[in-house]
């Protein structure tokens, strides 16, 4: 692990925060979910019947996660977003950067969502292409991944709109509605943004926001 990889981290480009995720978050992260229930739970992964892992509460998975990134194997942050200059930043979703991996491999996968109130906005391509640039620039990650369910076109629009190109289908990737699902990988390479992923989005313009679940960490808390 690079010494750069030190945690807590925050990052901040113009409305948007990424900042690590705190106990007290999760008045207002219960609220969202039970909120946006309909938005999120097409998409959230959960674990098989068999599993031996027991529930974590919000708390414990806090510190869990907060653990996993000091030892530089994750990166959960909580996506603030400031609606007017003057307005107080509000909680609006999750970036996390798991599986992290160093070595000969350098890749780490991303999961994301939204609060359903602030979708539209350009609140996560920014914030995924922001932990990008953190990966790419400062941890010297090589490969970003995204696994997708094929329906969640919303989903699918923020990796493409942020240059990832799709890898395939990954058969029966992940556990999700009760059974085993098919996912697409979208994959992002150090080598493809020279210019930097938050660059190049803001060249490219914004557009559509997306819901739910990506990847392992779309269920951040059960």
């Amino acid at each position: 692990m690079p010494r750069t990889a030190a945690w807590p981290v925050t990052l901040r480009h113009g409305p948007v925060t990424l900042r690590p995720m705190r106990v007290r978050d999760e008045d207002v992260w219960s609220e969202i979910r039970r909120r946006g229930f309909a938005w999120f739970s097409p998409w959230d992964s959960t674990r098989p019947p068999d599993s031996a892992e027991q529930p974590m509460s919000f708390a414990q998975t806090v510190r869990t996660f907060a653990a996993r990134a000091r030892r530089g194997m994750m990166l959960p942050w909580a996506v603030e977003y400031r609606p007017e200059p003057s307005a107080k930043p509000v909680f609006a979703g999750q970036v996390t950067v798991s599986g992290i991996a160093y070595g000969s491999a350098c890749w780490g996968q991303f999961g994301y969502w939204i609060d359903p109130q602030w979708a539209g906005r350009g609140i996560i391509p920014l914030a995924v292409a922001m932990a990008a640039d953190h990966c790419f620039d400062t941890l010297g990650l090589h490969r970003l991944e995204a696994a997708i369910l094929p329906e969640n076109q919303k989903s699918r629009a923020v990796v493409t709109k942020l240059g990832f190109r799709d890898e395939g289908l990954r058969p029966r990737y992940m556990y999700i509605r009760g059974a085993w699902r098919d996912h697409e990988m979208f994959v992002l390479l150090a080598e493809d943004m020279p210019e930097g992923v938050v660059a190049r989005y803001e060249n490219r313009g914004r557009s559509a926001d997306t819901p739910g679940e990506v990847g392992p960490s779309g269920r951040h808390f059960s």
